[in-house]
């Protein structure tokens, strides 16, 4: 139960007095803290030296859930959810199962040589690609993410877009 106060009270003039969730549509997952680029301003402080990753066994159990629930998207987040051993196979399992799926990619990672598959796989799999950039300048950019990635990100966004993404 929610506590007496300035939230109850501000809850209560827009008609409710408790907060109560409807159906869950989106389950977003961490997979680890893998990451090819060492970020300045990473909430999760991912990098190359971590090795915290998901496990296959709760991969496993991500599906399982996921077959079970009326859950509409799978949104895979991480320092770089790619590098998860498990990344493709959760692509897989949960596009064939109906749901929609997010990635939320740092876009140096298409490039990476070990990973140049990624775009096609991702659109093959109808996959959401959702990145980012610190900044439209290259230097300010660079700064936060380190030399070169404005540039490797751009080379990555026209991959993408070459594959169907951004276009209408």
């Amino acid at each position: 139960r929610i506590k007496s106060g300035r939230f109850q009270q501000s809850l209560g003039s827009f008609g409710s007095n408790r907060l109560q969730r409807t159906r869950l549509k989106t389950l977003q997952i961490n997979v680890g803290k893998v990451c090819n680029q060492t970020c300045t301003h990473c909430h999760v402080d991912a990098g190359p030296e971590r090795r915290e990753s998901m496990s296959a066994e709760t991969a496993e159990q991500v599906i399982e859930f996921l077959a079970g629930s009326q859950v509409e998207t799978l949104d895979i987040t991480d320092g770089a959810p790619e590098m998860n051993p498990n990344f493709r196979c959760l692509v897989e399992q949960a596009t064939g199962l109906g749901k929609h799926v997010i990635d939320r990619c740092n876009l140096t990672i298409l490039l990476a040589k070990e990973f140049t598959y990624l775009p096609e796989f991702l659109a093959t799999h109808r996959v959401n690609v959702v990145a980012s950039l610190p900044c439209y300048l290259e230097e300010n950019c660079d700064a936060q993410r380190g030399g070169g990635v404005f540039v490797k990100s751009i080379h990555a966004i026209r991959a993408l877009n070459e594959l169907g993404y951004g276009q209408p």
